[in-house]
């Protein structure tokens, strides 16, 4: 039997800048095998090679994706055998907590030709220091972005019903845990809901509320209460001792996208743009913050102002978006010189001590 697959961000672009969350996600395995190298040194590959050998055994796997390229991973995690294998090059560089006993380092260098990247040394400093520069407009932009997004919200504030807000989150939060209370400590476990990417926002949020028994759709505006409801959520549920995967919004760190609860089978997200999706199971509910809770006619009252920070926000994402762009094509020609210069035999020689490694923790 095929194992379960399941795909995440645990590190973004945000407006706030490089993001990481790897140590919730990691912080309770046994075994973790922390990869370094440079660029085209055959990590991401390596760490899906064996997610699938894995996965075909029968194991659930967790993929964690590149937040720049969400076609890359940055970590694989077999969570029953209690293993990880990420990659600990910057930007996500892993600090350890117990060298030997938990971490290990594999350094995939070993594998270069030092004196042929060597011939390179002038392009690869110029690449580096170019994607660098990259990405600190990145930034630049998603932060202004982030600043039109707070016009945006201020609209929807100024007309909004917070004490019907207030009876509304206590409804949505009494529905879904209902009675339940659990003589345990809650394991909470932070991810992204998704990430800007160079191809723009990717998430893989139906892989991973396919299984789920108890789906909640929120509808709204920004500033429409939607990430004040999932925190309200997150403090009652861990309260009450339940498990919580929470899945923050890749744009803004600050704001929540989706609570996952597996011991109740159930999650909630914003369901609007970017990231739009509809109820298709009997089982699937709507939580319509915009209908609830604001002024009707809001929309139409402020359609010019509205249509206005729209353009100027989704202007100044795009132009965050084609930095990201740039970033990756320096980063495809960086891997050439490392791809040009590896002994990729010996990388086949680093998977086949890697399996045997965590085949016998079975």
């Amino acid at each position: 039997m095929i194992g379960k697959l399941k795909n995440y961000f645990a590190t973004a672009n945000t407006a706030k800048g490089f993001q990481n969350l790897f140590e919730t996600n990691i912080n309770t395995l046994d075994k973790l095998f922390i990869l370094k190298g440079g660029p085209g040194t055959g990590k991401s590959s390596l760490m899906r090679k064996i997610g699938t050998q894995f996965q075909n055994r029968g194991y659930a796997i967790e993929y964690l994706h590149c937040s720049s390229d969400s076609h890359s991973l940055d970590g694989v995690i077999i969570r029953d055998l209690g293993v990880g294998i990420v990659d600990g090059t910057a930007p996500h560089v892993i600090e350890p907590k117990a060298p030997g006993a938990i971490e290990e380092y594999v350094n995939l260098g070993i594998a270069w030709d030092s004196q042929a990247l060597a011939l390179h040394k002038k392009e690869i400093l110029d690449k580096n220091k170019k994607i660098k520069d990259c990405y600190t407009q990145v930034y630049d932009y998603f932060a202004k972005a982030l600043l039109i997004h707070d016009e945006w919200e201020a609209i929807y504030i100024k007309h909004m019903d917070f004490s019907k807000a207030n009876l509304l989150t206590e409804e949505v939060i009494q529905k879904i845990l209902s009675s339940t209370q659990l003589d345990k400590k809650s394991h909470i476990m932070h991810r992204f809901f998704g990430s800007s990417t160079s191809i723009g926002p990717v998430n893989f949020v139906e892989n991973i509320i396919e299984d789920l028994d108890f789906r909640y759709f929120i509808k709204g505006r920004p500033g429409s209460g939607k990430s004040t409801l999932l925190k309200k959520l997150v403090t009652a549920a861990e309260k009450r001792g339940l498990d919580l995967e929470i899945y923050h919004c890749s744009f803004d760190p600050n704001s929540l996208d989706m609570v996952l609860l597996p011991e109740l089978s159930t999650c909630i997200f914003d369901s609007t743009a970017p990231h739009e999706y509809f109820p298709s199971r009997p089982t699937d509910d709507v939580v319509d913050m915009y209908g609830e809770l604001i002024t009707q006619g809001t929309d139409e009252k402020y359609a010019l102002e509205l249509a206005d920070i729209t353009k100027r926000y989704k202007e100044t994402i795009a132009l965050g978006t084609k930095e990201l762009e740039k970033a990756k094509a320096l980063h495809d020609e960086l891997e050439d010189f490392y791809i040009d210069a590896m002994d990729f035999t010996k990388i086949d020689a680093i998977y086949i001590d890697l399996m045997k490694s965590i085949l016998s923790r079975i």
